[in-house]
């Protein structure tokens, strides 16, 4: 707790003793003057020196005395503190503290309210005597209704009528009165104009930069200059730490400094004035209580908030003139009152501020685009997500209608949602929508925006985007569809090896007998040509018999590293002739780094041969006929691909399930078999790789061929 000063009156009668010195130095009788009115000298002045001396020669030249002093109270205890006097020499400058004689003489003169005749004042108040210098004198009160604030006391070599001069006394109280007043309101009002600028400068920092720091900083160096000490600071109370921390201070070098009191401390000031109900003027030693550099004299103001304590303004070097200490209590508490409602609405609004950001962030965090529109499906607001698939600027969205972000499907079915009127019932509904305007597919959800009544005033639209999700369904889709073309094939390709080895046997014997015909030439000519065309046609048949086998994946493989690149180089080479021909441009994009592979060089060349010609025969007859043929590697380095594109007229959609079946074709009758691609097909498969057929979205047919790499079994044997 703060320690009292060994020198109370040594430490006050410092401070008035400037002010009482000069009182003293003006001569007991001044030379005459221009008779000037009280309300002239208030009127041009408000400064106690230029206006009490008149009154106190108006009380001598009353009485006939030596001198005169006015003393006022003290807030600090029983004391009064001499304020002005004329006339007087050797004036004591501490304050007086009636003895009990005294105090009782003090009441009477008060309970009386009127002048009092001091006979022998070394015998009934020692001590005021000390003061005055005579033994004689006259002790007028000076009150304001119930207040009793002064005391005039007039030193006389002779002793007066005061019957005489009661009226005149009573009307110089009442201008002490009146003019010590009318020094306290132009004070007052002083301070309160100081005390709104002060508030008004703190308040416009802080609406400016949205700080307090900054505002307390203000906030600190005008609170100086308006109480006229030495260093204000201020220390806000962190609740969770239960510590009062220092946010600012006037003296910079102090505020760099740092500072943390526990708000338990019983010796230190800070915590003590958040403590407080009331402003205070506290005496400490010296080197202070608490805080470092605590001066003699603090002045110390609890900010308190709505039911919780804020903390406290420390007003350190405090110099109270005398009679002033309630004004400067009382504008102390004023300034607390207004700081601590200054500082609570800042926290408050930095509070909204705060969860104004954390919604705006989450809001803004959101994925989906969410939009927020009126019932005239007018936007009020909406995400970033929103704002991105818009491609414009959020402010640029606002106030627009929702149609201009939307498709038209999209707009007729939140439309319908909000037919029934304003008195519908709340609903919403989520249904899945290919909106052109956001460009994918969407499951969109709307429901209603309710205002505090809880009546719907707009709707909220929440579109997450679907379109991978739809995308990964084609796609199983097209794995499901595909596995199901891979096992009926299978199970085609073990049908069709039966029945290709069951035919070749009595065709192999139909050749053998043949060519054993041919070899003897027992025929007449037009027998043997009869001959001869049989033998074509069986021998046909067994091309299609091992075809089959072929597809079937009867044939054993011969593997050997071969590259990709060179078989394909082959096969552009091999239909180059054709290709020119028929005025087909062909355009390669080969990958010069791609691996060697195990695999059957012979078939790999007749499975890319019969695409490349059955992109030769969807070219036929168009103009700027062209087969674009790209080999690469995939992403992962495991497979290599290589696409085989023509921009005719693509595969219908009801050719693509059936494009690799054997026998299935959509060339007229005579102009193919319907086995080139299914060979291809099982070629592929004996490889252990796949083969797509699609369509281009920029029109004509893909065949996309990924065969493994097998990298262990590397030779370097060339194809």
């Amino acid at each position: 707790m703060p320690r009292s000063s060994p020198s109370l009156q040594s430490t006050a009668a410092a401070l008035v003793r400037p002010r009482r010195e000069a009182a003293r130095t003006r001569p007991p009788t001044p030379a005459p003057a221009p008779p000037t009115s009280l309300a002239s000298l208030l009127l041009h002045s408000d400064d106690p020196s230029d206006v009490l001396p008149p009154l106190h020669r108006e009380a001598l030249a009353i009485l006939d005395g030596r001198g005169s002093v006015l003393f006022e109270r003290s807030l600090r205890g029983p004391m009064v503190l001499p304020t002005s006097s004329l006339g007087i020499d050797g004036l004591r400058a501490d304050p007086w503290a009636p003895g009990r004689a005294e105090a009782r003489l003090a009441e009477r003169v008060f309970a009386s309210g009127a002048p009092h005749l001091l006979v022998d004042a070394r015998a009934e108040a020692p001590a005021l005597a000390t003061y005055i210098g005579t033994p004689l004198a006259v002790l007028i009160p000076l009150q304001r209704r119930e207040e009793r604030f002064g005391l005039l006391v007039v030193g006389l070599t002779t002793a007066p009528r005061l019957d005489a001069v009661r009226p005149l006394l009573a009307r110089l109280a009442d201008a002490f009165t009146l003019t010590l007043e009318y020094l306290r309101q132009r004070r007052t009002l002083s301070l309160q104009r100081d005390l709104r600028g002060l508030l008004q400068d703190f308040s416009e920092i802080v609406s400016s930069t949205s700080t307090l720091a900054n505002g307390l900083d203000i906030f600190c160096e005008r609170a100086n200059r308006l109480f006229h000490v030495d260093r204000t600071s201020v220390w806000m109370h962190e609740r969770r730490s239960r510590h009062l921390v220092l946010h600012a201070s006037s003296d910079r070098v102090f505020a760099g400094r740092g500072g943390r009191v526990p708000t338990d401390d019983p010796d230190s000031p800070v915590a003590a004035a958040m403590r407080h109900a009331r402003a205070q003027i506290v005496l400490t030693l010296p080197e202070g209580d608490g805080v470092p550099g605590l001066s003699a004299m603090t002045l110390t103001v609890p900010l308190r908030g709505y039911r919780r304590a804020l903390g406290a303004i420390i007003c350190e070097g405090v110099r109270v003139d005398p009679g002033t200490e309630r004004e400067l209590l009382d504008r102390a508490d004023e300034v607390g009152h207004q700081l601590s409602r200054a500082i609570e609405n800042m926290q408050l609004l930095e509070e909204v501020l705060r969860s104004r950001r954390e919604l705006e962030n989450t809001f803004d965090s959101i994925a989906d685009l969410v939009a927020v529109c009126d019932r005239r499906l007018r936007l009020v607001r909406v995400n970033e997500a929103f704002a991105r698939r818009a491609g414009m600027a959020r402010g640029e969205i606002v106030d627009r209608p929702l149609a201009d972000f939307v498709g038209e499907a999209t707009l007729r079915w939140i439309r319908a949602l909000d037919r029934s009127g304003p008195s519908r019932p709340r609903r919403g509904g989520t249904r899945e929508i290919a909106d052109r305007v956001l460009k994918g597919t969407f499951s969109i959800t709307v429901t209603d925006l309710l205002r505090e009544d809880r009546d719907p005033i707009g709707h909220v639209m929440v579109a997450r985007d679907i379109t991978p999700q739809a995308r990964l369904e084609a796609e199983r889709a097209e794995l499901r569809t595909r596995l199901t073309q891979s096992e009926k094939l299978a199970a085609l390709g073990q049908f069709v090896a039966g029945i290709a080895h069951e035919l070749n046997n009595p065709l192999q014997g139909v050749l053998g007998h043949l060519e054993l015909l041919r070899a003897t030439g027992a025929f007449s000519k037009q027998v043997r040509r009869d001959v001869q065309v049989v033998y074509r046609e069986a021998d046909r048949a067994a091309k299609i018999v091992r075809n089959l086998l072929v597809f079937a994946g009867s044939r054993r493989l011969a593997r050997r590293s071969l590259k990709v690149n060179t078989i394909v180089q082959r096969v552009l080479a091999l239909r180059a002739a054709a290709c020119r021909s028929a005025s087909i441009e062909v355009v390669r994009h080969f990958d010069d780094h791609l691996p060697r592979l195990q695999g059957d060089a012979l078939l790999l060349h007749q499975a890319f041969l019969n695409i490349v010609m059955n992109a030769e025969q969807a070219l036929f007859g168009r103009s700027h006929s062209r087969i674009d043929v790209q080999t690469t590697l995939d992403p992962t380095g495991e497979r290599i691909i290589a696409r085989i594109r023509d921009n005719g007229p693509g595969l219908p959609e009801d050719v693509l399930p059936r494009i690799f079946e054997p026998f299935y074709t959509t060339k007229e009758v005579g102009q193919g078999t319907g086995l080139g691609l299914a060979i291809a097909y099982g070629i592929v498969q004996e490889h252990g790789g796949q083969i797509v057929a699609s369509n281009h979205p920029e029109g004509g047919a893909v065949f996309t061929v990924e065969l493994p790499v097998r990298t262990t079994e590397r030779s370097r044997t060339d194809a």
